[in-house]
């Protein structure tokens, strides 16, 4: 899951790993976008933190602090309020013809998003703001579509996201609500891409 958070951090920890990733040329396109997203509409700059602790169990890639910025293609997984647990997937080039049929059929859209009912209120009264981050300080993270900076941003520009229903539907997003989200454990099971965020907030979610 991607902890995508604008505060302050603490001080910079080693990793062998994450040493050589972030030490290697960085792998953009000329006029890539990339964004961080915030309920706070001024902040001034965003400095490296680690995950908390309950993230970071078992993984190795999040063992620094960092700042995390989301492409262009992939910002409609943060057209939410930032608590909101979600659960989005699309096909992969390599998914299967089952699981094609089975979780994605003939549609067009960009992405399915799956949301709990209980947060439909919130979706619609929450005030976002994206933020433009400079893509040179970035690196390529292990997560498609994710960006990461051991450096402190100063971001480029800021401007409302504005109704996030409108901005989901003009992304091409297929929203859809249910009463909860555990029935969709098993996406991870398949050959689809699954993102899962917030998910510790979702109804009975371990």
């Amino acid at each position: 899951m991607l902890y995508c958070r604008a505060v302050r951090g603490t001080e910079a920890h080693s990793g062998a790993r994450w040493r050589a990733v972030l030490a290697a040329p960085f792998p953009v396109d000329a006029g890539m976008e990339l964004y961080h997203f915030s309920e706070e509409p001024d902040i001034q700059i965003f400095v490296p933190r680690l995950l908390p602790a309950a993230h970071r169990a078992g993984r190795t890639d999040v063992d620094v602090p960092l700042v995390w910025a989301i492409d262009e293609e992939h910002a409609p997984l943060y057209y939410f309020p930032r608590n909101c647990p979600r659960i989005a997937f699309w096909p992969r080039p390599d998914t299967t013809p089952e699981d094609r049929e089975r979780w994605w059929g003939e549609r067009r859209c960009s992405m399915v998003a799956c949301v709990e009912w209980a947060w439909l209120d919130r979706l619609r009264e929450t005030r976002l703001y994206r933020y433009t981050m400079p893509p040179e300080l970035f690196r390529f993270h292990s997560v498609p579509g994710t960006w990461v900076s051991r450096e402190a941003v100063v971001p480029q520009a800021v401007e409302p996201v504005g109704d996030l229903l409108e901005a989901l539907r003009s992304a091409g997003v297929e929203l859809r609500f249910m009463p909860s989200l555990t029935p969709l454990r098993g996406m991870w099971d398949t050959t689809m891409h699954t993102s899962g965020i917030r998910l510790r907030n979702a109804q009975g979610w371990e």
